[in-house]
């Protein structure tokens, strides 16, 4: 029995592992900004006050779906989305690989003159 535990702990511990050093794929609509998160859904990014929308998914460095209670405090950077309303959709935070990734656009005017290479997941300036 101890040998079956071993090898599942042993398992677990490398998918975490290769999950960690996977490449996440971000959509052509996030941006990159710094984010404090407050008491949900209260946040700041860039400075400027905003919300989470009901539901929003943080996912962590790990790739790991977290509640914003476990990231309270920032700044933090990261790759966001909004919905139509304005409210934060979506939001990674950035491991230092994801945040070498140079250019990323910070607002929706950078995006929209920019292009965007979703297999490479890079932007470039035109």
């Amino acid at each position: 029995m101890n040998r079956i535990a071993t090898a599942l702990l042993a398992t677990a511990c490398i998918a975490v592992a290769a999950q960690a050093q996977t490449q996440r794929a971000f959509p052509q609509n996030a941006l990159r900004g710094s984010l404090v998160i407050g008491i949900a859904p209260d946040a700041v990014l860039n400075g400027d006050r905003v919300r989470l929308a009901p539901g929003a998914r943080i996912r962590n460095a790990a790739n790991l779906v977290v509640v914003p209670s476990e990231v309270i405090g920032g700044p933090y950077l990261v790759n966001y989305t909004v919905d139509t309303t304005g409210l934060v959709k979506d939001v990674w935070i950035l491991r230092p690989d994801e945040a070498a990734v140079q250019p990323w656009p910070r607002t929706r005017d950078e995006a929209a003159a920019w292009r965007f290479d979703p297999v490479g997941q890079v932007w470039s300036k035109p």
